[in-house]
């Protein structure tokens, strides 16, 4: 049996195991810190046009020649790596190709996949008009029931199904 030191307090058998575990993460850190290899280097501007991969990245704009550096611009920008001039422009190269920033998809794409001067492409637009159209067709189709049930009096009956007390309740 282990005899401890009169000036150390008595453990339970938990407490033992918790010092003994808090001792060996402390062992297993210090091995870690050998191990890793040393922090890279920053890196260069050539390097920052790169895929972003390498981690944090000076973040710029994807049009060719452009020098925005997007560190102070809006987290929009910065996310989508396109500075707010090239955001609103009606053709940007980007990749050697004339290309136009999409507000929907927060992408470059070809100028034949926009009509005009719009700023969203077709597809999305697409999808945008047809929930438009769903939305409004339904809500119009509701109204015009509603305005059937008024009376004469600009009262609306509403039935209320399973109480026949308060069969037909109206709202003055």
């Amino acid at each position: 049996m282990e005899r401890r030191p009169p000036s150390e307090p008595k453990r339970s058998g938990k407490e033992k195991a918790q010092k003994d575990a808090a001792a060996d993460g402390d062992e297993e850190e210090e091995e870690d810190k050998k191990r890793r290899p040393p922090a890279p280097a920053p890196a260069s501007s050539a390097a920052r046009r790169g895929s972003g991969a390498g981690g944090a990245s000076q973040p710029c704009c994807q049009a060719e020649k452009c020098t925005a550096d997007l560190t102070e611009a809006k987290r929009y920008h910065r996310r989508h790596k396109v500075c707010e001039a090239h955001s609103k422009a009606p053709v940007v190269i980007v990749a050697g190709l004339r290309q136009r920033f999409c507000q929907q998809c927060s992408r470059f794409h070809e100028l034949s996949e926009f009509d005009d001067s719009k700023r969203s492409c077709r597809r999305r637009l697409a999808g945008h008009n047809e929930r438009r159209r769903k939305s409004s067709s339904e809500s119009q189709g509701e109204g015009s029931s509603r305005c059937r049930q008024a009376d004469q009096d600009g009262r609306i009956q509403i039935s209320l199904p399973g109480n026949p007390t308060y069969k037909h309740f109206q709202i003055r």
